[in-house]
């Protein structure tokens, strides 16, 4: 249930009582615009007061998985699947996605290697920020699955994108053979442009390539008609970062999780709604509009969908991956790593 944006007063003990019941939650996320009006109080969850903090998601990655910092966090959708599949994990996950991004694009090489074509990857030496890093658990899996290159047969290396020093913040248990070298005074942006490595998979471009450095190409300039056609094959819209809960604070409300899940999607459907629009311009984007809704004929009517069935395939997909490359301790389906029964209907 929602509340209205216009509040009317509140009668009667009963209501009363009830509003002194509520919980209140911490909750740390990025600035989405389909988390925004649950951020700012618009939506309302049902008993739940939220505490929302906003933080750039290295941090909030970071701070979760090493502290539990708060009570719900955005994460990591690898490192969310490291703990997840832990023995007696203290975490479970909400069918939320925060972000969603095809990854054709993230392979960035160095000109002068004589890379061509996915296959010419074999036997190179490729840098990854994080082995646990989303984006090139998706690109990694599709080389091994698709591309037919199997990992051992590439040289990983290990360091941040353009600063030095980022860690892997997850255990990890790299398949066999394969072997990942930490290179923790360098950077993926600096070694691409150099030659000491011959590719990189990168979420974020890097500053080598931002700044046009001549050796420093993506291997698939025309990433966006590719990653349609991968769609439109095997209807996989690659989640890179969920929404993971505390499970201590389901314990005796186990009706928290759905409560939570009603809200985000309620501001979801807000978000799409602004942005496709048609009357007004909400965005400083022209034509955005247009592009939108013809994504949304490309989905089926569904932009950004939440849940878990109208996902199975991207679902199963990572949760595989995961469990190959060494990230997730157990091979589990989607239901394992949701509370039961979270999408039970609800319709009369």
């Amino acid at each position: 249930m929602y509340a209205p944006e216009k509040w009317e007063p509140v009668f009667g003990n009963d209501r009363a009582q009830e509003s002194t019941m509520s919980v209140t939650l911490t909750i740390a996320t990025t600035d989405y615009d389909h988390f925004r009006d649950f951020r700012l109080g618009l939506v309302r969850t049902e008993g739940i007061e939220a505490n929302w903090l906003t933080l750039g998601h290295h941090e909030i990655f970071s701070r979760f998985t090493f502290n539990r910092e708060w009570d719900v966090s955005e994460l990591s959708f690898a490192k969310f699947m490291a703990q997840v599949t832990r023995e007696d994990s203290d975490i479970i996950g909400l069918p939320v996605y925060a972000s969603r991004l095809f990854r054709f694009s993230s392979i960035y090489v160095n000109r002068n290697k004589g890379i061509k074509t996915v296959k010419d990857l074999r036997g190179k030496r490729i840098g990854v920020p994080e082995w646990a890093h989303t984006a090139a658990v998706y690109v990694r899996g599709w080389l091994m699955n698709e591309g037919g290159i199997p990992l051992a047969d590439i040289d990983w290396v290990q360091a941040g994108t353009n600063e030095a020093g980022r860690i892997e913040k997850v255990e990890l248990t790299l398949p066999k053979g394969v072997s990942l070298t930490p290179a923790p005074d360098k950077t993926l942006s600096g070694m691409i442009a150099s030659g000491e490595l011959d590719a990189v998979i990168i979420a974020r471009p890097p500053n080598s390539f931002r700044e046009k450095h001549p050796y420093v190409v993506r291997l698939f300039p025309d990433f966006e008609a590719m990653e349609q056609r991968y769609y439109q094959d095997t209807r996989v819209y690659p989640i890179m970062h969920v929404i993971a809960l505390r499970k201590a604070i389901l314990v005796g409300n186990p009706w928290i999780a759905r409560n939570l899940l009603n809200a985000f999607e309620e501001s979801k459907r807000r978000s799409l709604e602004r942005i496709l629009d048609p009357a007004v311009s909400r965005y400083p984007v022209p034509w955005l509009t247009n592009y939108a809704r013809h994504m949304q004929e490309m989905f089926g009517g569904e932009l950004f969908p939440y849940g878990i069935e109208p996902n199975r395939p991207t679902l199963e997909l990572f949760l595989r991956y995961t469990y190959e490359q060494g990230i997730a301790h157990k091979l589990v389906k989607p239901e394992d790593i949701f509370p039961a029964g979270i999408m039970a209907s609800v319709k009369i």
